[in-house]
């Protein structure tokens, strides 16, 4: 299993990202090429440089965590806790793993923000260890899907129908794109698909 994981920010009193106060971890690499994307920066898979910047850093587990627990206090008042975002957290299986199993052992609450576009093998891994998922929900008509994220969506139906089956706390989170996700034909269809699960 990876030692190390990519990270690209480490966003510090979020409140946007889960409930409570949060320090919110953006981990590199996304297989969705989604044409509103509000972090292109964490597509690409390997630190890159763009222009003087660099944009991606190499963290251990111990590392990370040391970052994470730094606002255990604000947590603690606020119910809050840690959120690994991206790119896509299920990218870095293994790191993401390690992670969660040290933030389990301590007691920090954990959310992955994720769009579902994972083999089901890897989403059983870290069920049991994620507190609550985010799950991106974009689009249900899957010629739409790939035209706009140049993904199916059938693997992340049916992932959010397994998190679903096993119980797992799910926040369901809809871009709102105009003339793209946000027309009342998607949203019925989403509602549809919810109330079939």
């Amino acid at each position: 299993m990876s030692s190390t994981g990519i990270i690209f920010n480490i966003q510090r009193f979020s409140v946007n990202d889960g409930p409570g106060i949060r320090t919110t971890v953006f981990m590199k690499g996304c297989p969705l090429r989604c044409w509103w994307c509000h972090n292109p920066e964490g597509i690409g898979f390997e630190p890159e440089v763009n222009g003087r910047t660099g944009i991606g850093n190499y963290y251990t587990v111990d590392e990370l965590f040391e970052k994470i627990v730094k606002d255990r206090i604000f947590y603690e008042e606020s119910e809050g806790g840690v959120t690994f975002s991206g790119g896509e957290p299920l990218s870095q299986i293994d790191f993401l793993t390690k992670i969660l199993d040290k933030c389990n052992s301590t007691g920090v609450h954990t959310v992955v923000d994720t769009s579902g576009y994972v083999n089901k093998t890897l989403l059983k891994e870290i069920t049991d260890k994620t507190d609550l998922f985010l799950y991106d929900l974009k689009l249900m008509d899957p010629v739409q899907h790939l035209k706009f994220t140049e993904v199916s969506n059938t693997e992340i139906l049916d992932n959010l129908g397994y998190l679903l089956s096993k119980k797992a706390e799910v926040i369901i989170r809809i871009p709102m794109i105009p003339e793209i996700t946000a027309t009342i034909e998607n949203m019925k269809a989403i509602r549809d698909f919810l109330n079939k699960c």
